[in-house]
């Protein structure tokens, strides 16, 4: 059964931090699938990730290069972000060879929304979305575990 949760995020280091929190829940071998407009938080979201995991930056929006790695600096999982909004379907999804590292690191894929879950069985999706008219950073962020591996997780606190 998938768990959902919805977060009201009031500005982007509140959307770090958030990042920071979920990394603490990571291990090698997740995906997380990232979904929203231009300038929701994706990037923010996954530099504080990347934070969190103490890898190697800086983390930036990866929309040129496609996909980059970011070594741990301590003994965790590496970070592999990819941007597959150039992308132009799952055969070039499939070209970057993600899975080959899926294991071994926590991969964060945005804008993967159809085309990434195939990735893995079990994954974090999360859309963010801007919140309420007139609250120019506020972002609601929602959290889907799919699969065994989110299965009652409370990935929020």
């Amino acid at each position: 059964m998938d768990v959902t949760e919805a977060l009201a995020v009031p500005t982007a280091a509140d959307m770090r931090a958030l990042g920071i929190r979920l990394a603490g829940l990571l291990r090698a071998g997740d995906l997380l699938v990232l979904t929203g407009d231009l300038g929701a938080g994706k990037t923010t979201l996954t530099q504080g990730i990347g934070e969190g995991l103490n890898v190697r930056g800086p983390i930036t929006s990866p929309t040129f290069v496609i996909a980059r790695v970011h070594p741990s600096l301590g003994d965790g999982p590496a970070l592999v972000h990819a941007d597959a909004y150039r992308l132009g379907g799952v055969a070039e999804l499939d070209d970057l060879d993600l899975d080959a590292s899926l294991a071994d690191a926590v991969t964060v894929v945005e804008w993967g929304e159809g085309l990434a879950e195939g990735l893995a069985d079990d994954r974090l999706e999360v859309t963010i979305a801007r919140g309420p008219a007139g609250t120019d950073e506020e972002r609601v962020v929602r959290l889907t575990g799919v699969g065994e591996r989110w299965a009652g997780q409370f990935v929020g606190e």
